[in-house]
């Protein structure tokens, strides 16, 4: 029992010998101090947008760039809306005309010569003034027939025939139907001239012309585009 008592107040005084050195040797960190943070001063250049009071001053805009005013980016086209086009052009219309303008001279002229190819027009155009080669031949006929008609428009064209400077047809109006003249033919040498005695009202003299042998086959023929007054076509033939 004096053991057991011994032995804890030994226990005891050796715990509170131990409390006091710990307490007297540690030192507690005081937590650091921390002043007040300070207040940011407003920029006088920037009014406060809280303050009902302060001046309502203009706040720059911001300008959004505009990515096509890089060249870097985009090259700009030379043509744009509202410039004036390039002046260069090799045609010689206006700037307004219509386009199918072009196309008329040139359909016109072609009606004009499918309708005189046809025999339903006339024109006063460029004047034929030479004389016409329709040939030479050799033949045993007799005669020859010769036929005329006007193969234009009927505007009063006259022609006249003669052989070897004779004349056989003083004055023949071609209208559309043929007009047959018969010319015998001499042994040897013969020059038949077929005569323009005039041009008609709406153009030269377009005779047309077909000359057969006796047999009725074709020799030659010729057609007179705007033949002048005073020029001829002539044949030449040598009856063997």
């Amino acid at each position: 029992m004096k053991h057991i008592l011994f032995f804890i107040l030994f226990f005891t005084a050796a715990t509170v010998s131990a409390q006091t050195e710990f307490s007297t040797k540690f030192k507690s960190i005081p937590a650091p101090k921390f002043g007040a943070k300070p207040k940011k001063l407003p920029d006088p250049a920037m009014p406060d947008l809280n303050d009902p009071a302060a001046p309502t001053a203009e706040i720059p805009s911001i300008k959004t760039p505009n990515v096509y005013d890089n060249t870097k980016l985009t090259t700009k086209s030379k043509f744009q809306v509202g410039e004036e086009k390039s002046k260069f052009t090799m045609s010689t219309e206006t700037e307004f005309a219509n386009p199918g303008d072009r196309y008329v001279a040139k359909m016109e002229k072609d009606l004009d010569k499918a309708l005189k190819d046809a025999g339903l027009r006339e024109g006063r155009g460029t004047l034929v003034k030479h004389n016409i080669s329709l040939g030479d031949f050799r033949t045993k006929s007799k005669y020859f027939i010769v036929k005329f008609r006007d193969f234009g428009a009927i505007d009063g064209d006259l022609v006249k025939v003669s052989n070897n400077d004779k004349v056989i047809q003083n004055q023949i109006f071609l209208d559309a139907n043929f007009k047959d003249v018969k010319i015998d033919l001499s042994d040897g040498f013969n020059k038949l001239d077929f005569e323009a005695l005039n041009i008609g009202t709406l153009g030269g003299n377009t005779a047309e012309i077909q000359v057969f042998d006796d047999k009725g086959q074709l020799v030659t023929n010729d057609y007179w585009d705007n033949l002048a007054a005073g020029f001829k076509a002539s044949i030449i033939v040598t009856k063997e």
